[in-house]
């Protein structure tokens, strides 16, 4: 059935049949809500038809899981699974929550760092999650483990959260992890500065405290080729990157043949403790092998304080995170010791280097 048909098929309110026990009209209105991009919708429709559906009927089950395929990134699965990751969590955690301690967790996902906290000594944890399915999963994990009387999850946004409404006070600590690859892109910084001024202590502490972006010029034909092209089977084709990406892009930089044409250099600093307005500043950089550079390879190293640092830097080949890669419109090229110039740009959302 095609989705106009399935739209066709859809009986309306009031034409005498009761949707509530039809698995058929739930199904055409999730995959009508599925076509419209709307997966909570749709995912309400097919667990209730799977609900209703006798057991040798599997098709609701699988609709459900494709429309939750689409609400719970896969990338939760390989997190949950980064021992180096919650390994420096759970240190920096202990060390930085005192009993009695008020905690805010952003971005709480399964819950894990807001276990952390709650063992750590906690005496009440507020955790806030978007996606109302993750949120229903992190209540379930964190009842099993027994925490459910000192740990609250609330389905909203951080910056929808209250003092006195959502939380009883202030919070004395802040734990997240609302990093992409180059830590800005999934609104860390407005999260952090609402955080601040509204949810936290004056004298609150933040986990990580500070964050630093690393570069590193590479030459590397493969990287270029994916966001760049020129021809296809004889044909000129240039014409398609008009829809290159401007800023970074996400990979494994391991799996892609490259060659370092400088050592690794700070781009940005930043300091989670403190405003960050949008900035723009220009490095200097010392090529340390001739070549054509292609891209620029972005990472991260995250400060969680006592000591603990947290990387998704190429030489550690177990983390979950991917690399930041952004290639130049045209290749820059390097001579050894000859200084390049470049411009590093961040509007607090994303980071652009500029040559």
């Amino acid at each position: 059935m095609t989705v106009q048909e399935s739209v066709e098929a859809v009986p309306q309110p009031g034409a005498g049949v009761d949707l509530s026990n039809s698995v058929e009209v739930l199904q055409d209105r999730g995959l009508v809500a599925m076509a419209r991009n709307d997966y909570a919708a749709a995912a309400d429709c097919f667990a209730l038809a799977d609900q209703l559906a006798p057991e040798d009927n599997d098709a609701p089950r699988r609709l459900l899981n494709r429309a939750i395929r689409q609400l719970v990134p896969r990338w939760h699965f390989a997190m949950l699974n980064d021992e180096e990751r919650n390994q420096a969590y759970e240190k920096a955690i202990s060390a930085a929550v005192r009993p009695g301690d008020i905690v805010l967790d952003i971005g709480t996902g399964t819950g894990l760092l807001a276990l952390l906290a709650a063992r750590a000594g906690a005496a009440q944890v507020i955790s806030c999650e978007a996606e109302p399915l993750i949120a229903g999963a992190a209540r379930q994990i964190i009842a099993a483990n027994g925490y459910e009387d000192r740990i609250t999850v609330v389905n909203c946004l951080s910056t929808d959260l209250r003092v006195g409404v959502d939380l009883p006070a202030r919070a004395d600590v802040l734990v997240t992890e609302i990093f992409d690859c180059a830590l800005l892109g999934e609104h860390a910084l407005p999260s952090l500065d609402h955080a601040r001024a509204e949810l936290l202590t004056d004298n609150a502490r933040i986990l990580p405290a500070k964050g630093r972006l690393w570069g590193q010029l590479v030459a590397s034909d493969r990287l270029r080729g994916h966001n760049h092209v020129s021809t296809a089977c004889g044909f000129d084709v240039s014409t398609f990157n008009q829809f290159r990406s401007l800023e970074y892009f996400d990979v494994y930089l391991e799996n892609y043949s490259h060659t370092p044409l400088s050592e690794p250099f700070p781009l940005l600093d930043l300091d989670f403790t403190a405003p960050c307005p949008p900035g723009r500043d220009v490095i200097k950089v010392l090529p340390t092998a001739q070549g054509r550079s292609h891209a620029i390879a972005i990472w991260f190293e995250l400060d969680l304080g006592s000591g603990v640092t947290l990387s998704n830097g190429p030489a550690h080949h177990d983390t979950h995170w991917r690399q930041a890669v952004q290639t130049f419109d045209e290749p820059l090229v390097c001579e050894v010791g000859q200084p390049i110039a470049l411009e590093v740009r961040h509007d607090r959302e994303r980071v652009l280097i500029v040559p």
